[in-house]
């Protein structure tokens, strides 16, 4: 039976092959909306997981393991950064959970998105030093600045 310590690991490299993918010529446009629709739910159901995983540790639900901690870190860092491309005009499609506030208040949106990508290196930082009390710092203010998002701007589900 394989360790769940892998797990982490796979998604990580599930995490790495979609950016490879979203990076193939120059971000290039969804061919539906549907797809960016779902490719940006992927992105945040990955990045979801593993912030989920984190929190699971920190709040003391599951037994706080380094290694595990910073693979997930590694993987909400990374996928911090996809989502976002995939939020243009006529993706605001019923049933994506995306508030009509998104393309409206768009620099809002986007300023959200860029306070997300500033948090997540600290968050990789803080599991570097293997240290719970250090994620768990990070942890809370990457939370808060999830729900100011998530309150503003995601249709509950």
């Amino acid at each position: 039976m394989k360790s769940a310590r892998l797990q982490p690991r796979k998604l990580l490299a599930a995490a790495l092959a979609c950016g490879l993918l979203a990076a193939a010529p120059a971000y290039a446009q969804f061919a539906k909306p549907e797809a960016a629709v779902k490719y940006r739910q992927s992105a945040f159901i990955l990045m979801g997981t593993s912030f989920a995983r984190l929190g699971a540790m920190v709040q003391g639900k599951a037994p706080f393991d380094a290694k595990v901690a910073l693979d997930n870190a590694q993987i909400v860092e990374f996928m911090s950064h996809l989502p976002w491309q995939a939020f243009t005009p006529g993706t605001d499609l019923p049933d994506s959970h995306a508030k009509p506030a998104i393309w409206k208040e768009m620099d809002k949106f986007k300023a959200d998105a860029n306070k997300l990508q500033e948090m997540t290196p600290k968050l990789v930082a803080a599991a570097k030093t293997g240290k719970l009390d250090d994620i768990k710092v990070v942890f809370g203010e990457t939370a808060k600045t999830c729900k100011s998002c998530h309150d503003s701007f995601r249709e509950e589900l």
